[in-house]
């Protein structure tokens, strides 16, 4: 693993942590029935904007168990063939003429495929490498999961005690969110109008000062009830951090997540971005070919929805950390836990329109999917001028990561052609 400088103790989550949860109570306003302006499709939000049923509170979630789901170990070397996904990426990238990829394929101990494409910017022409760092956008939400779990695994936070003991303002408009826990934050489970206030990070508006009209947020469900996916209200996460450590979300992510696993590279925030001589510059198509973009540095704002920077060599880490290759970092309860269905999200998303996908849930900062047969684990990110995408079929040991600098379509689809060559190679044995 990389040499790393030695985390403060301010920083670095103790290892026999005791909850700092402040014992204000928080009264809630009056119902407020006013018009939010929402947007109908912001960039980071994928979902569709309507509930879905969850689990009753405090029920756990069963996991859902496909036949053969568990097969028996097949060798790497068997099943490793990418040569034909390869071609088919590179392809698409070329015909599509799209500025900048970076694409890896991993097991939990090894980097089975590696490779870059096009420029970091259309304009000085530059090659993508693997020290070329891209905005992950809601791939991001993964990183938070794990800073929820760890949170909860040294005590310093739970899953079931409301945050409203812990933040200091008033979320929603019916006193059923004062019932809000951490839980509901990374699983989109709040009760919450969906992408509430995605609008205002479009429009450059900063989170404090969206944290002004949380109260104006309407309620559409008791938490644990009905899903909606969030942004600007995931980022609840941070808060909670720095109510109960005293320090930010950002240096928490470096702290306790970059630094032990070695993603020497990867960043936080608007300005290591855009102080990195060596970072990737968004892309859109428009008038007949790919022009260059400006940054959103609204979206930074919501670390935990949004704020992760990471070069393809980071990402590796990242996927074979959530492959349990990193025990010592992510254990295996915390990763199960994550990885466990919480809601069964809607049709009508990219993902779900998969033709292979036979059920989507999202779990704790992830989305679950059974696909063909196999269970994955997948995020994908969207901001303006990037897409990313992230795939873990922990049954085979193996996880594929891309990332662009360009709003493409094409991100929706490497991650079905990826598991259709896996599917592949697994009935060719």
């Amino acid at each position: 693993m990389a040499n790393h400088r030695a985390p403060t103790e301010r920083r670095i989550l103790p290892t026999t942590a005791k909850p700092r949860l402040s014992s204000i109570v928080l009264s809630l306003p009056p119902l407020v029935f006013m018009s939010l302006v929402l947007s109908s499709m912001p960039l980071l939000a994928d979902d569709a904007a309507f509930p879905t049923s969850v689990p009753e509170p405090g029920v756990q979630p069963v996991f859902h168990q496909l036949p053969g789901q568990l097969p028996a170990p097949i060798a790497q070397a068997d099943i490793a063939d990418f040569s034909d996904y390869k071609r088919w990426l590179q392809q698409e990238v070329s015909e599509q003429n799209i500025p900048g990829v970076a694409v890896a394929i991993v097991s939990s101990s090894d980097i089975l495929e590696l490779q870059t494409y096009g420029v970091r910017n259309v304009q000085d022409g530059v090659a993508v490498d693997n020290d070329t760092v891209f905005r992950i956008a809601s791939v991001s939400k993964t990183f938070a999961g794990t800073v929820a779990s760890q949170l909860v695994n040294s005590n310093v936070s739970t899953w079931d005690e409301p945050i409203s003991a812990t933040l200091p303002y008033n979320i929603g408009t019916d006193i059923a969110t004062q019932q809000m826990t951490l839980r509901h934050v990374v699983s989109h489970t709040t009760g919450l109008m969906p992408h509430a206030f995605s609008n205002m990070l479009d429009a450059g508006v900063a989170y404090d000062k969206i944290q002004e009209k949380f109260h104006e947020i309407p309620t559409v469900c008791p938490p644990g009830q009905c899903y909606g996916y969030q942004n600007v209200v995931f980022s609840l996460v941070a808060d909670v951090v720095q109510a109960s450590l005293r320090t930010t979300y950002d240096d928490f992510v470096v702290e306790n997540i970059f630094l032990p696993l070695g993603m020497t590279r990867a960043s936080m925030g608007y300005e290591a971005f855009r102080d990195n001589p060596n970072a990737s510059a968004p892309h859109q198509y428009r008038r007949g070919g790919w022009r260059l973009s400006s940054v959103n540095s609204a979206y930074y704002t919501t670390g935990p929805a949004a704020g992760v920077n990471a070069t393809i060599l980071d990402m590796v880490r990242w996927a074979q950390a959530n492959l349990g290759g990193y025990p010592e970092v992510m254990p295996r309860s915390l990763l199960d836990l994550q990885h466990t269905p919480v809601v069964e999200t809607p049709h009508g998303n990219y993902f779900n329109r998969w033709p292979k996908v036979e059920a989507a849930w999202y779990g704790l900062g992830w989305r679950i999917l059974d696909y063909d047969g196999m269970r994955v684990i997948h995020h994908g990110g969207g901001v303006r001028g990037y897409r990313s995408e992230i795939v873990l079929v922990p049954a085979y040991d193996i996880a594929l990561v891309v990332m662009f600098n360009a709003e493409t379509r094409l991100a929706n689809e490497v991650v079905p052609h990826f598991l259709d060559n896996l599917q592949a190679n697994i009935n060719a044995l």
